[in-house]
């Protein structure tokens, strides 16, 4: 698994229509969604990961509040067809959805490309109320005390709104069928990436860009549960 997650992550996430070109950054995608004029899906997902060492700093930050589990949190864009176009911004469990995809550096692509436009559940209803041209989240719950026909208009406006936004969750359903690639909570980081299209994927890109090669994984090590020779 060492020697395979960086040939993947190296590779990147196919183009539909498109063979040759790779979407492997944020920056990558939404230059893609502008250019294409293609309307994004944002979701996170939880993955359960092993406890983390002992005495390592941050290790609670692992322990979701939802799922009550040592969990890291990727977050997943797909398109209008449920098509899996990115998966990233890997932050421990306890992280906030949209608190990922902010220290990913999402406000400052949004502000870059005005015309992309995007989907998002209640999770994120923050960064939907910063962009509201562009960013679109279910309504708030109304109050308490609402009337009839308030809570009507708010469950036909959730409903329409999930409804077009449900496809996501078949771009997060297609990495999870691949149990053995699932990531530790060593992959979890917060650090900033940079917030721009990777040299390798530009609208009129050439197929098959050159990339540098990824680092060599690490050699394993022996055994020690093999019963020893006599």
């Amino acid at each position: 698994m060492g020697e395979i997650r960086p040939l993947l992550a190296a590779r990147g996430f196919a183009v539909p229509g498109k063979p040759g070109l790779r979407l492997r950054t944020l920056a990558d995608v939404f230059a893609y969604a502008a250019a294409e004029g293609v309307e994004l899906r944002i979701d996170g997902t939880e993955v359960q990961v092993r406890r983390p060492k002992a005495n390592r700093p941050g290790r609670r930050a692992f322990v979701s509040g939802k799922r009550k589990q040592n969990t890291i949190k990727p977050t997943v864009i797909g398109d209008g067809r449920g098509r899996l176009l990115w998966c990233g911004a890997t932050r421990p469990g306890r992280m906030h959805d949209v608190t990922a995809l902010r220290s990913e550096g999402i406000e400052e692509l949004l502000r870059r490309y005005p015309t992309v436009r995007a989907r998002v559940d209640s999770g994120y209803q923050g960064l939907a109320r910063d962009f509201p041209d562009q960013v679109s989240a279910p309504p708030p719950k109304p109050p308490k005390d609402a009337t009839d026909v308030q809570r009507t208009e708010y469950n036909t406006a959730r409903k329409a709104q999930s409804s077009q936004r449900i496809c996501v969750e078949h771009a997060i359903a297609e990495p999870k069928q691949w149990r053995p690639c699932n990531a530790t909570s060593d992959d979890a980081n917060t650090s900033k990436t940079p917030c721009s299209p990777s040299p390798a994927w530009s609208p009129t890109a050439a197929p098959n860009a050159e990339r540098s090669p990824a680092e060599p994984a690490k050699p394993a090590r022996p055994s020690l549960n093999r019963a020893r020779r006599r």
